[in-house]
């Protein structure tokens, strides 16, 4: 199953400071290390590390991971089946660079003996690291100052660093410093399948170990998968006369030692460079050579170097991409934390997923879904349209698989996987996996959506084509025309995963129609590359002709449109009394029921009203939205950032400014209570859209950006920034008019309220916003109200 499985709080718990550029831990919380460690987790879309301590312990989860490296594992059937995946992919935690352990006299330096004195982490989102500050008192009673930074580097891809300090106090003191790569470190298990764990634990086999000067090196590969990996670690030291070093290699664990003697006040100070490297295909020769090479250009910047490019490069992303909002503390600092995360998962992803933890943990296996592409690339193409392109290259990797799968279920086309690394579909589940046809219609959507972003027609020719082509074919198979003429599709799952295996799922026909209709118009455009996928101006006309003819349900009685046929008709579910300790519904309930009532776990035909809002009245979207508000349970994280925009669309925004509240704070307050396990990419993704689509009313259909803005009464004003064609458009909002900014690029074409506008570049256009009327407040299910965060909720002015 795809999860995000959650319950929408009644009370929230607080760890960190609210302040607009950074996450502050002012303290230590041993009972919050789970949620903190992925927080404080840092990421170029490559190389991913959680925030554990420097000194490894105490921990709730070390991780160490490299994008699309994992192993491979059974999948369990009580009873096999035709087309079942045979195997799963899981990430796997590779070898950790993080660990710089600490001796004092003797003692370990470990939080949980001695005395604390002051414990301090903060996330620098300006400057992309992780800093820590510690006053600890040994068991003797000797006092130091640890201080140290982190960073995963933007700008060297295969590069992480760590700036480590320790400062004598009140004494002199001994001190030994033990700077590690480890291999297969020991994890909480990973499943309760014992198969599962078996395989997980030790996934490493060890190739190579060296220790030269202050460097060490390990090489492994994967005992399933055979991928092989490369880490190497080289430090600089800066220190009192008397220090000493030695360095030491065994098949699991290097070692640098660092020995020093301090007076009070004095430092010793250590610069760690880690560098990282994998591949299916290359040598252990060219591993190695690899990750030398990148550990002589990092050194080559020294800290310094590195730590300026990294400020440069996230100087250059928020001058383009800042969210600014001014009214709800809170909420201006989720939005940058959700922009920086949806960065971390993939400015250096390079032709490789985003997964939906990104690389801040182990959930879902870190696998990639659907929400990739619904969620996390309309964000990334608007700020890093580089990033955007490079995972839809990925599907273009993954094309051949997904041939296969189609063929293998019998269809024509490609079949793209439910979840997966590396391509193959890795769902156990068939109804909320395989049956979930739309992930191909939401790639072709990604692809229509950055072509029209960026106007890039040698991608669509290149990338965006194959995928379009491939994805029409499928619709074309799996559909069929009725006695009647209409265009059907049967027999599969929306996003919605309450409900399977159903007909005409009125968000899954919809997307198609547009995936037919777009591949038709890239055939037009690009003639010669499409004969050379076979296909030409016959086959887009029967893509044509399918998509006119989508059947899209509607049911006369009640003026609303079914999620897909017969579901109006479906029971009613018992809300007023499920007890509030049995959601999510999915862990107490039986599908069986669940699949036969009107219960609805995520926004499915509300994210239809969103996505393709031009297939719907203004009036249809109203009814449609109250009609599914009262019977949809959120038992999904990806529902309340959906819910929020066609709630502020129609004109609930006090409503969608609560839903907006549980998708910025998902992970910060730790909503769900799984942020431990990673934090939820596509719900920070969410907070973006919400507050961009959803009050800034921005759409993206048929190559035109349009708005229809409206702020709720907590918000004041509400600035932010996009790509549009080589062109930086800053749009700031107040409760009375709208004002769009081009700060460099060329002239674009925009609509503000139907009203087309051109904003030339270093020129401002400022349009009244209209006040509209809100219609009768929706009703929620008993209990599943979201949090309000109304005007008596302390916000800054």
């Amino acid at each position: 199953m795809s999860d995000r499985n959650h319950t929408p709080p009644t009370t929230r718990s607080k760890a960190f400071e609210v302040a607009p550029w950074s996450i502050c831990e002012p303290q230590l919380a041993l009972d919050r290390l789970a949620q903190t460690e992925s927080v404080f987790a840092l990421s170029n879309g490559h190389i991913g590390l959680r925030g554990n301590l420097d000194e490894g312990e105490p921990h709730a989860l070390p991780g160490t991971y490299l994008n699309s490296l994992f192993e491979l594992r059974p999948l369990p059937y009580a009873e096999a089946g035709y087309g079942y995946p045979e195997s799963g992919q899981t990430i796997i935690n590779v070898t950790n660079g993080k660990l710089i352990r600490l001796l004092v006299d003797d003692e370990p330096f470990d939080v949980r003996y001695g005395r604390v004195e002051r414990h301090e982490r903060v996330l620098n989102m300006r400057e992309g690291t992780l800093t820590r500050t510690c006053r600890w008192v040994t068991p003797t009673g000797k006092t130091i100052e640890v201080d140290t930074t982190r960073l995963v580097s933007f700008t060297h891809r295969s590069i992480a660093a760590i700036r480590y300090e320790v400062r004598a106090v009140d004494a002199p003191v001994r001190l030994v410093l033990q700077s590690e790569l480890v291999a297969n470190e020991s994890l909480p298990p990973a499943s309760g399948d014992p198969r599962v764990s078996a395989i997980l634990e030790n996934p490493l086999e060890p190739e190579e170990h060296q220790a030269v000067g202050t460097s060490v090196l390990l090489i492994h590969r994967t005992r399933h998968s055979e991928l092989r990996m490369a880490a190497v670690t080289e430090h600089h030291i800066d220190g009192p006369a008397n220090l000493a070093h030695e360095s030491q290699a065994f098949p699991d664990l290097g070692r640098v030692t660092i020995t020093a003697d301090l007076q009070p006040g004095e430092r010793l100070r250590v610069i760690k460079y880690v560098a990282y490297g994998w591949s299916s295909r290359r040598s252990l020769p060219a591993i190695r050579d690899q990750v030398v090479a990148a550990l002589t250009g990092a050194k080559r910047s020294g800290w310094e170097g590195l730590a300026r490019s990294q400020q440069e490069y996230l100087d250059a992303f928020w001058e383009r991409s800042d969210v600014e909002v001014t009214g709800d503390a809170e909420v201006q600092q989720a939005v940058r934390y959700a922009l920086f995360s949806v960065l971390q998962a993939g400015a250096r992803a390079e032709r490789r997923p985003i997964a939906a933890k990104g690389l801040t943990g182990p959930g879902y296996d870190g696998h990639a879904f659907w929400d990739t592409e619904s969620f996390i690339l309309p964000v990334l193409t608007y700020t890093v349209p580089e990033a955007a392109r490079d995972e839809l290259v990925w599907r273009l990797r993954t094309l051949r698989v997904a041939q296969e799968r189609a063929t293998q279920l019998g269809l024509k086309g490609a079949a793209f996987p439910w979840r997966t690394i590396h391509g193959e579909e890795c769902s156990a589940y068939w109804p909320a996996g395989t049956a979930a046809f739309h992930v191909n219609a939401d790639i072709a959507d990604a692809v229509i959506r950055y072509v029209d972003a960026t106007g890039d027609s040698a991608f669509e020719a290149e990338v965006g084509l194959p995928l379009l082509v491939s994805t029409a074919r499928l619709w074309r198979s799996l559909g069929h025309h009725d006695l009647h003429g209409n265009f059907r599709i049967d027999g599969v799952t929306g996003p919605d995963e309450y409900s399977a295996i159903v007909d005409n799922n009125v968000f899954t026909n919809l997307m198609a129609q547009r995936n037919l209709r777009g591949a038709a118009d890239a055939v037009g455009r690009h003639v010669r590359e499409a004969k050379a996928l076979g296909a030409d101006a016959e086959e887009a006309a029967g893509w044509r002709d399918a998509a006119n003819t989508m059947y899209i349900p509607y049911d006369e009685d009640l003026a609303v449109h079914p999620q897909a046929d017969g579901f109006t008709d479906h029971g009613q579910w018992d809300f007023e009394n499920t007890p509030p300790e049995t959601y999510p519904l999915l862990l107490h309930y039986p599908y069986f029921d669940l699949y036969r009532k009107q219960v609805v776990k995520q926004a499915d035909l509300v994210l239809a009203l969103y996505r393709r809002g031009d297939a719907f009245t203004d009036e249809q979207k109203t009814r449609n939205f109250a009609y599914y508000e009262r019977i949809t349970v959120r038992d999904s994280s990806l529902s309340a950032c959906i819910q929020s925009i066609v709630a502020a669309e129609v004109g609930h925004l006090d409503l969608a400014y609560d839903y907006l509240g549980e998708a910025a704070l998902v992970d910060l307050d730790d909503l769900a209570h799984n942020a431990g396990d990673g934090v939820h990419i596509a719900s920070l993704a969410g907070t973006w859209l919400a507050l961009v689509a959803g009050f800034g009313g921005m759409r993206d259909v048929g190559g035109m950006l349009t708005f229809r803005p409206q702020l709720p009464a907590s918000l004041a004003r509400l600035s932010f920034g996009l790509c549009w064609r080589g062109t930086t458009l800053r749009v700031t909002l107040t409760a009375s008019e709208a004002s769009y900014t081009a700060r460099d690029g060329q002239t674009i074409t925009l609509e503000h309220e139907g009203e087309e506008v051109v904003v030339s570049p270093g020129e401002t256009e400022v349009r009244p916003i209209s006040r509209r009327g809100e219609p009768a407040p929706p009703v929620q299910p008993a209990g599943r109200a979201p949090q309000r965060r109304g005007r008596d909720r302390d916000r800054e002015s």
